[in-house]
């Protein structure tokens, strides 16, 4: 499911993908439901591309969207973003992510990080496991047939 949820580059909020037209993508703002292009400038990232640093390797995104899920109980998060100190987002990313890299991952990102996960909280998007590789193949193969 997150390799749909794109986040893209100097626009606020993350975007689900539509459609593709000729040199873009056609995507669906989570926050408004708008429809705006994407083009090949634009820098456009998949949620099920994106890790998190640890102290060993790295995390998936989805490993750590659903230990937060788990810590709040399929609800959106305890911990405000916007307003909570550094500390704060530290401590609260420690408690579902307990290696993480304290020096390659910032506040900016552990705010970001818990924005989507409350964004995809609130437009119903719970299930962050990505789907088996033979189950994709077989979707890809009815939506051609």
């Amino acid at each position: 499911m997150l390799k749909t949820i794109l986040s893209i580059s100097g626009k606020p909020g993350l975007f689900k993908l539509v459609s593709h037209g000729k040199n873009m993508l056609i995507v669906e703002s989570l926050v408004d439901q708008k429809r705006i292009p994407a083009y090949a400038k634009d820098k456009v990232i998949s949620l099920g591309d994106i890790a998190i640093y640890t102290d060993e390797s790295e995390a998936p995104l989805h490993e750590v969207l659903t230990s937060i899920k788990n810590k709040e109980n399929g609800e959106e998060t305890s911990l405000n973003p916007s307003g909570a100190k550094p500390a704060e987002l530290y401590a609260y990313l420690a408690e579902v992510l307990p290696n993480f890299d304290r020096d390659r991952v910032y506040p900016s990102d552990i705010k970001k990080l818990l924005a989507w996960y409350n964004l995809l909280i609130g437009n119903g998007i719970t299930n962050f496991t990505p789907a088996a590789p033979e189950a994709e193949e077989e979707t890809e193969e009815k939506t051609e047939a």
